[in-house]
């Protein structure tokens, strides 16, 4: 009895369990670490949405069971958002379906199309969820490399995806794929969107779309949906969260939209699992996507004015980070000096050294060695103070390195 279970030997090392145990260690030693490492909004929850679960909570008939693909109130809003947003007409009872958020619905799904053995491609550096969830369903991937000279190539992209097609016994079942990016922050564009569509149904497979940053954005662009090509409905279901739009990322609400066969499986499946979200997130869920706007464009402007103070007052300290055009993440090179030890080592020096949490890009794929990710979830204080700190570790680089060497053997 001694032998690990079947799905969890499938499954690599955490890569961010050493991390996250050395920030423990620390912060008990009495460390002050400034956390950019776990993307977990820091901003409060607009008051309308708390002020209508405190409303409905208090309603004891809302104690009861709920319904596991949403109640239709919240279905037909979350219709409302996309066609306002993106000029997408849903049907609320067979094209959407509440999730816990978009990780489970991706998680779920997965189990729900997957056959051991089946090949899925996935991007690479990624979400954990994007792989590893098609990996516990008992699928295989095929990584497709989504950053080239650290920034998205539609056109490589595009190529990489026809090799593997190509190359792949059996033929892949489905694509993941997800802008704005978590965690590379890039970005494409419709034009993108539309040659992956025809690409899609002329190889019958599967489209699946992570747009959870839709309402993070830096320009004048909004982020566009998958589903704004003509005939995507066909082969593609797309997931979005109320986690970063609206700062609620306890509340686990999310969505799966799309094609009526995927909606249906992932329903089937969450009927043996769930009884959906308390009714009270639900209903409160359904008054943010109804309700204004205004406190969508607060939050992000949050996450742009801590954008700018990261890259500046970073780049100050010889830490250059370029801007991200999108989500709550700045996705980094690993400094020249550190280039050599890789991600993993260099946030050790940067948690040791600098008492700063970054996330080591080998954490999120193979290629993203040679990055590290930096949520932008600490006050515009905190991040200058933590540029002063890194200041100490860019100063006496070679020293870091070579004391890093010595103490690890190499």
């Amino acid at each position: 009895m001694t032998e690990e279970f079947y799905r969890i030997k499938r499954l690599p090392p955490y890569v961010f369990a050493e991390v996250n145990r050395l920030k423990a260690q620390y912060r008990a030693e009495g460390m002050d670490i400034i956390d950019f490492g776990m993307g977990n909004p820091d901003m409060d929850t607009p008051k309308h949405i708390v002020d209508k679960l405190i409303e409905t909570v208090q309603k004891p008939r809302t104690h009861r069971y709920s319904a596991s693909k949403g109640i239709p109130g919240l279905r037909k809003a979350q219709a409302g958002y996309y066609a306002r947003r993106f000029n997408v007409e849903l049907d609320p009872e067979t094209e959407v379906i509440a999730t816990l958020g978009s990780k489970e619905g991706l998680a779920n799904l997965a189990m729900a199309i997957t056959a051991p053995g089946d090949v899925m491609l996935v991007p690479n550096p990624s979400y954990p969820i994007h792989p590893y969830g098609f990996m516990i369903a008992g699928g295989t991937l095929r990584n497709i490399q989504t950053l080239h000279n650290g920034r998205f190539d539609p056109e490589e992209y595009m190529r990489q995806l026809d090799r593997a097609v190509k190359h792949s016994v059996p033929k892949p079942v489905a694509i993941v794929v997800s802008f704005p990016s978590n965690p590379t922050a890039q970005l494409c564009d419709l034009d993108f969107y539309e040659e992956l569509v025809a690409f899609a149904k002329k190889h019958e497979i599967w489209l699946l779309s992570d747009l959870a940053y839709a309402e993070i954005y830096f320009d004048d662009n909004p982020p566009p949906s998958l589903l704004q090509v003509k005939g995507a409905k066909d082969i593609a279901v797309e997931f979005t969260s109320l986690s970063k739009t609206f700062s609620m990322p306890g509340w686990r609400m999310g969505f799966a939209v799309g094609n009526q066969r995927l909606i249906g499986a992932l329903t089937r499946i969450k009927s043996y699992l769930d009884y959906g979200a308390f009714t009270p997130v639900q209903v409160a869920a359904a008054a943010a996507l109804n309700g204004p706007t205004d406190c969508i464009g607060e939050i992000r402007n949050t996450y742009k004015s801590r954008r700018d103070v990261l890259v500046e007052s970073m780049g100050r300290s010889g830490f250059d980070i370029p801007p991200p055009p999108a989500t709550m993440f700045a996705w980094a090179p690993v400094p020249e000096p550190f280039k050599e030890l890789g991600s993993m080592a260099f946030s050790k020096i940067l948690l040791q050294e600098a008492e700063v949490a970054v996330a080591p890009g080998i954490g999120f794929g193979e290629y993203g060695e040679g990055y590290v990710r930096l949520g932008l979830v600490e006050n515009e204080q905190r991040i200058r103070q933590a540029a002063r700190n890194v200041r100490h570790v860019m100063e006496n680089a070679s020293d870091l390195v070579a004391k890093y060497k010595d103490t690890n053997g190499g």
